[in-house]
């Protein structure tokens, strides 16, 4: 993950953000995949690296458009989510809500093309997993399944198509 990540990005002043955002991305999916939560302090974690890092970078590089777009990657991620999150019968956590907001941040910042793919490839993936796992017969409809381990995968490949 995290050597993927440094190929594609190279020398990109925001990777170190990215590798850090990626480890605490790695144990938010550990205990989503054990306990189906996304603890708020880890995700709070999260959400203060990537505000931090990315003001800090953008102020040292004169990158404000770019936080612009983070900010605005960020407010995408929250409504596209808390919509799917209110839809009748859906089994979207707010968890899952706030992690995909942090997720914005990065990938707002990183332009357009990868704020879309980074919102619609989790569900793509949960999608074909969830359909492996029925047709496996090792869930049943009504099984919860985390959402948090594939917010965190599309994100990060959608950072390495940036």
């Amino acid at each position: 993950m995290f050597a993927g990540l440094a190929a594609a990005l190279g020398a990109d002043p925001v990777l170190p953000v990215l590798l850090v955002l990626a480890a605490v991305g790695l144990v938010l999916a550990l205990i989503d995949l054990a306990c189906l939560r996304l603890p708020d302090p880890l995700v709070g974690a999260a959400a203060l690296i990537a505000a931090v890092g990315l003001t800090g970078l953008a102020a040292t590089s004169g990158s404000l458009g770019r936080l612009l777009g983070a900010a605005a990657g960020a407010a995408l991620g929250f409504t596209c989510h808390v919509l799917l999150a209110l839809l009748p019968g859906s089994r979207l956590g707010f968890g899952d809500v706030k992690l995909a907001t942090v997720l914005g941040l990065p990938l707002g910042w990183l332009g357009g093309s990868s704020l879309t793919l980074g919102l619609v490839l989790p569900h793509l993936l949960h999608g074909v997993v969830v359909l492996a796992l029925l047709a496996a017969g090792r869930v049943r409809r009504d099984t919860p399944l985390p959402l948090g381990p594939a917010l965190l995968t599309g994100a990060w490949l959608a950072a390495l198509a940036a």
